[in-house]
């Protein structure tokens, strides 16, 4: 009896065991249900799911923004540079009579965005800058030349003029909505292969100090934008247009993406734009200063707490902000109770303001504050700047 009593508990005790681990390793032998079943079924389950996520897809914003970007064709002559002794009796008994100058084509090529139905056209100003002719060629294959309505060097946008019916006009995106992380589109023309559609995001925005422009306040963003795309839409989920490709971080010049890119944004386009073409040329108010970022060393020299602010290094004789009673060593740190944080900030609020008006500007002096009444003069002409993709 007691023989038997121990095979019993020995039987149990390996089955209880064996019970433990397939429970532990493998419950779907328990349930009749194979891996393979369990599978097919949560698949079914997602597929029939109302609350599956879809396929990502942006077609419906790329196909309603692209027919609105357009590709530019520049062609500008330029003079074969003649031999110095082509006059020479000498030269010429070994070489013979040289032929004249002769005037040969150069080519450009970059891209742009209908943004009217009327016919005007938003690109960047070193697209079309020297150009003696520009052809524009449409996403639905017509080709049209384009004229010139202005241009903007400061800021590298030029706005061109198309006669043509039926265009497609993109819409622009509500003011400032970009935000880090969004997703957007790049359209244009890379290296003349033809239209083409880049994704990213929104890496960063007012980035300023990169030495492009006169007045920099660009959208980063990480989709390949190439030579050939300047000028081109960068347009959010929506076919909305956020900003215009301009520029490229690149090791060499004219070299490709390294997925660093910058976009001017829309609603600055959009403003110059309309100067441009109820005046031809972008009006910017100008105080005639010369100014620095601040630094820890400064800003303790000068008894300023904190680096915000821009210092006047220089107050030229007889400009607004000389009349107005600044002086070197001021920093100027609010423009219309607007919040200087840096020279390239204080550049931007000061061109915002308009000519002729009055500006109370806040400087600090001798670590006390003073509110200086300024009348706003116009910005001179700058020289032309050429940046690079």
């Amino acid at each position: 009896m007691r023989k038997l009593w121990l095979i019993f508990s020995q039987t149990a005790t390996i089955c209880l065991a064996a019970l433990f681990v397939v429970s532990t390793l493998r419950p779907d032998l328990l349930n009749g249900n194979s891996p393979q079943g369990a599978v097919i079924t949560t698949v079914k389950q997602m597929a029939g799911s109302a609350d599956a996520p879809a396929v990502a897809s942006y077609s419906d914003a790329a196909q309603k923004a692209m027919p609105a970007v357009v590709n530019i064709f520049t062609s500008q002559a330029v003079k074969r540079q003649q031999h110095p002794l082509r006059d020479d009796p000498l030269f010429r008994f070994f070489f013979g009579d040289q032929p004249d100058a002769q005037v040969q084509p150069s080519t450009n090529l970059g891209s742009g965005v209908i943004v009217s139905e009327s016919g005007y056209i938003l690109t960047n100003s070193h697209v079309v800058d020297g150009a003696d002719g520009i052809e524009v060629a449409l996403a639905d294959t017509r080709r049209v030349n384009a004229r010139v309505v202005g241009a903007d060097p400061e800021s590298d946008l030029a706005v061109l003029k198309i006669d043509l019916p039926k265009l497609p006009a993109i819409t622009f995106s509500a003011p400032d909505s970009a935000r880090v992380g969004d997703v957007v589109l790049a359209i244009g023309n890379p290296f003349g292969v033809g239209q083409t559609v880049t994704l990213g995001i929104v890496s960063a925005l007012g980035r300023t100090h990169l030495g492009i422009n006169t007045f920099e306040n660009f959208i980063q963003t990480d989709a390949a934008i190439n030579p050939g795309n300047s000028g081109g839409a960068l347009v959010d989920v929506n076919g909305h247009l956020i900003g215009i490709n301009t520029a490229i971080y690149s090791k060499t010049p004219g070299g490709a993406s390294l997925g660093i890119g910058f976009a001017i944004p829309a609603s600055t386009a959009k403003s110059i734009m309309e100067q441009i073409i109820q005046n031809g040329s972008v009006q910017r108010g100008w105080i005639g200063v010369g100014v620095q970022d601040l630094n820890k060393e400064i800003a303790e020299s000068f008894r300023i707490p904190g680096t915000r602010g821009a210092l006047i290094t220089e107050v030229f004789r007889g400009t607004p902000a000389d009349r107005g009673g600044m002086k070197v060593g001021d920093v100027l740190v609010a423009v219309d109770g607007k919040p200087v944080p840096d020279s390239a900030t204080m550049l931007n609020l000061i061109a915002a303001l308009v000519p002729g008006s009055q500006a109370n500007l806040r400087v600090m002096r001798d670590a006390k504050a003073l509110d200086l009444k300024v009348t706003v003069g116009k910005r001179p002409a700058q020289p032309r700047r050429n940046p690079a993709e």
